[in-house]
């Protein structure tokens, strides 16, 4: 479990591929704080350390998590939001966090509002989830609260401290995100389609 408040950026060091699997290596300064077998959350995708060499660690992808999210799209040189595991008695100061993406979407609005930016994201409605109006959402592991909710499309608003220290600064029109949908949000949409 993670809670969506971004601990550190990482940075892609090398990305080596292995039959179906990509192995990623990431230089982070929370490294020496890892240990093997512990989950760290990659942009929303919680992922397994594997390795630990100097300030770098390695994870392991494979194919079906590569397919469901963008990881397939990461390229050494980019910056990953990383969350370690919420340790049982802290403060929850995002929402509740699986580090299971649900889906991609893409960046198709940003705007810059006299200090802060709010970001529009489209989604596939087709696999049923949703956004509500105020209610959480994960985009790129970074737990926000959802504005301008639409069948298939959410606005989030950035404060320069979020935006300075996640990978949302480096947002375009048409950049693939990882999308994790609250899982009360899930819990009533799965409600629905049994009535």
């Amino acid at each position: 479990m993670f809670t969506g408040i971004i601990e550190t950026l990482g940075t892609i060091q090398e990305l080596k591929k292995e039959k179906d699997n990509i192995h990623i290596t990431i230089d982070a300064a929370i490294t020496t704080e890892l240990k093997i077998d512990q989950s760290v959350a990659h942009n929303g995708v919680c992922l397994t350390v594997v390795a630990i060499k100097n300030n770098s660690y390695t994870v392991t992808a494979i194919d079906e998590t590569i397919k469901k999210t963008n990881l397939g799209e990461w390229q050494e040189g980019d910056l990953v939001n990383l969350e370690r595991a919420m340790k049982l008695g802290d403060r929850l100061d995002g929402h509740i966090v699986q580090g299971h993406v649900d889906q991609t979407g893409t960046c198709i609005d940003i705007q810059e509002t006299n200090g802060s930016w709010l970001y529009t994201f489209e989604y596939d409605d087709k696999l049923n989830n949703i956004t509500i109006e105020k209610g959480s959402i994960t985009v790129n592991g970074v737990s926000l609260t959802v504005v301008n909710s639409k069948k298939n499309e959410f606005s989030v608003a950035i404060i320069p401290y979020t935006h300075e220290h996640t990978n949302f600064k480096n947002f375009k029109v048409g950049s693939k995100i990882n999308l994790e949908f609250d899982v009360i949000g899930k819990y009533v949409s799965r409600l629905n389609q049994l009535r």
